[in-house]
């Protein structure tokens, strides 16, 4: 399991596109560390995806999201990214306003940031 540099001031869960060579290469310039973990008590569902720019960058039209659902046994797949507070800036300008930034536990026992499902805040 790869470990993540100190120097990273932030950790950052993904399940989808922000794990792709591209999108990293493109939102922050450069490859970011990671290893995997996962999400519990989310579950996964498709996004539509409306923004040209996103689209573009990421190369597909529909993203996953995660949204709470309370089960201890929903798990979302994902890595944790190592970045800095200036690359996590960058990801909020990437994201698009369906998703929302949020502080989360991870399996491993890690808090990271995640992108979830902007309508939870709302239940």
């Amino acid at each position: 399991m790869a470990t993540l540099p100190a120097e990273a001031a932030e950790h950052l869960f993904s399940y989808g596109t922000l794990q792709q060579a591209d999108v990293q290469l493109a939102t922050f310039g450069r490859l970011l560390d990671s290893r995997p973990d996962q999400l519990p008590g989310y579950r996964l569902a498709l996004l539509a995806i409306a923004d040209a720019q996103v689209v573009a960058t990421s190369g597909k039209t529909h993203h996953p999201i995660a949204s709470r659902s309370g089960e201890p046994a929903d798990c979302v797949p994902g890595a944790v990214l190592a970045v800095s507070m200036e690359e996590l800036r960058q990801a909020d300008g990437y994201e698009v306003a369906d998703y929302r930034r949020e502080r989360v536990t991870l399996a491993s026992g890690m808090q990271a940031w995640a992108y979830v499902d902007a309508r939870d805040a709302l239940q």
